[in-house]
């Protein structure tokens, strides 16, 4: 049965013209964390990449359901060095994401406005806000999530991929977002079967870029995750 769109454009709605995500790269994302990068009072909304829930039912329809392979030969180093500069702009992908994230921003002084030392994020994972310092004991209290684990697109089809689109998928915009560390650390390797936001609000968009992902860099899904993700996208309408 053909589902109406007017259930689904709000979402749509949430981040503007960036729906292309799945062929193109960060697009107008990077742009704006470019800005914010040349000049930090730059009034900038920055947009996460969006992903309309129709094309996510859509493209999840295309996304092969198979079993996991085998997690052998897993480890970070696979995905190449962390935030790498993938998008050459001259900032880490982490300083990226939390620029692109984070509120009432500040950098470094003569980091060229790359790295972020302080700010606030509204924590789309848990609703909540929580207040970003930079340092040894308190970065931690805001992570970049990968909302694809890489553990999970390794068994998923990322071991068959080159180590180049391996590195791109580990610091893809798409994939990224800043969220509390508590939540990250308990989210781990875990699919949409096994793990969700708690934020209910959230789950259709989380679902939504999960599926833009896996659909990107050709990965499958398992049986259960795609059940879960089915029924997470019927009850946004």
């Amino acid at each position: 049965m053909k589902k109406t769109r007017s259930g689904v454009e709000f979402f749509g709605l949430l981040t503007g013209a960036l729906l292309a995500v799945s062929v193109a790269g960060c697009g107008a994302s990077c742009n704006a964390v470019e800005a914010i990068h040349s000049d930090p009072g730059v009034a900038v909304n920055v947009p996460h990449p969006a992903v309309a829930m129709d094309k996510a039912l859509a493209e999840l329809e295309g996304i092969p359901v198979k079993g996991r392979a085998s997690a052998a030969g897993y480890s970070r180093e696979e995905f190449g060095p962390a935030w790498a500069d993938t998008d050459h702009n001259g900032c880490d992908t982490r300083n990226d994401i939390l620029a692109r994230d984070l509120t009432n921003r500040t950098f470094k002084p003569g980091s060229h406005n790359c790295v972020v030392t302080t700010g606030t994020l509204a924590d789309k994972y848990t609703g909540t806000t929580t207040r970003f310092v930079r340092g040894q004991n308190t970065s931690s209290a805001v992570q970049i999530d990968h909302i694809v684990p890489l553990g999970d697109a390794w068994q998923n089809g990322a071991q068959q991929l080159t180590a180049e689109l391996r590195r791109e998928l580990a610091n893809d915009p798409l994939n990224l977002m800043a969220t509390d560390g508590p939540t990250n650390t308990a989210k781990g390797e875990n699919d949409a079967a096994t793990w969700l936001p708690p934020n209910q609000a959230f789950r259709c968009e989380y679902v939504a870029r999960q599926i833009a992902v896996k659909a990107k860099y050709g990965l499958w899904v398992t049986q259960a995750e795609h059940d879960a993700i089915i029924g997470i996208l019927n009850d946004c309408e």
